[in-house]
């Protein structure tokens, strides 16, 4: 199995408890003036104040609080404009991987002649922008770990990605205490979206005994973490469910994912349901699409998971009380579904080469 031709990994990764309070040491190293992009949760717990007590006075530091929903070009734009009035030198995102995502394209896009959604067409990015620091706090997107940002375009109502490799994060710091006060449903979505990522990345095409690497180690965590993490977080399950998190970006970053996020991304603009439900919900047919072309790979995963891979995914989804959001709705854009599953990135990297009847089983399984 060959080594991947490139491995883009950050430059440095904090992972302790409280870590979260090192923001203002790391990213001073950057420079005085910066902009933290950050949730409405970060609010509510008092840890922002926590974190902006340790910047010295002479810096100049922003804070821009984002609501709800996955990020979109208009977000970006205003992020970016934000960022220039104090002529930012980085950008902190401190949240979720919808958080992370926004902070990751306007840092990387800060010094950009074009609008984002050139970029998002595919559009090469000739300028370098300013260093993006990741705090993830939930365990599932992976976002700190990668080097593309998932956007929504508003105008033309898709949501992919914007990548290139000078996205990546400089620094990463992984602060499970910032997963505490996660809602339920939230550390359950978002925990079954890493394990989604950890399977795709291990099945693709495109895997190496690298990405398989992480991708398994992964799996391995996240598979033992996360019911004891939404049934009585602590500082170990935490710790161990978003170093897993972490390890299946690693993982997506250099192997790319399946037909699960090939799908999931229609969905989530079309239906605005989130997005590690829709994955949750596309494991189990995705699962029975791909196990021949899986070969002894499916045994791999079960040996990991304990029991067979398909009963465990049933078993976490009865725990968890995930169901289908789609059931009993008649789904009126299915052709436009369809065409955008067909042509992604992520579909493109599926074990078996996944054709319009697929696609249409996954969506009579999911109403």
């Amino acid at each position: 199995m060959e080594f991947p031709q490139e491995v883009l990994l950050p430059q440095k990764v904090i992972y302790n408890i409280n870590s979260c309070l090192q923001v203002a040491e790391e990213s001073i190293e950057c420079g005085r003036n910066g902009l933290i992009v950050h949730g409405k949760s970060l609010e509510k717990n008092g840890k922002i104040n926590d974190i902006l007590a340790k910047f010295p006075a002479s810096a100049k530091i922003e804070c821009f609080c984002r609501g709800s929903g996955e990020p979109t070009i208009s977000e970006i734009k205003k992020v970016i404009q934000r960022a220039k009035s104090i002529k930012a030198q980085w950008i902190v995102g401190i949240g979720g991987g919808s958080v992370l995502d926004l902070a990751k394209a306007a840092a990387g896009l800060y010094n950009a002649k074009e609008n984002p959604e050139y970029y998002q067409q595919g559009g090469a990015l000739k300028e370098i922008g300013i260093p993006f620091i990741a705090v993830p706090t939930t365990a599932g997107s992976g976002a700190e770990a990668t080097p593309n940002s998932v956007i929504i375009d508003e105008a033309k109502k898709v949501k992919l990605s914007i990548r290139d490799k000078s996205f990546l994060a400089k620094k990463v710091i992984l602060d499970a205490g910032l997963l505490k006060c996660l809602p339920p449903s939230v550390m359950s979505y978002s925990g079954m979206d890493a394990l989604v990522q950890g399977y795709e990345a291990f099945v693709s095409k495109n895997s190496t005994w690298f990405s398989d690497s992480f991708a398994l180690k992964a799996i391995d965590l996240i598979n033992s973490n996360i019911v004891p993490a939404y049934k009585n977080p602590d500082d170990n399950n935490l710790s161990s469910l978003l170093l897993g998190s972490f390890f299946a970006g690693i993982a997506l970053a250099s192997a790319r994912l399946g037909v699960i996020h090939g799908i999931a991304h229609p969905l989530g603009v079309l239906y605005n349901e989130p997005h590690g439900l829709i994955c949750s919900v596309c494991l189990i047919p995705s699962i029975e699409i791909n196990k021949k072309a899986m070969g002894e790979k499916y045994k791999t995963i079960s040996g990991v998971m304990g029991m067979d891979f398909t009963e465990r995914v049933k078993e976490l989804l009865r725990t968890f009380e995930i169901q289908s959001p789609f059931k009993g709705q008649s789904m009126l854009e299915k052709e436009d579904i369809i065409i955008e599953t067909l042509k992604s990135g992520s579909t493109a990297a599926n074990p078996k080469k996944i054709e319009r009847e697929d696609v249409e089983y996954i969506l009579r399984q999911l109403s």
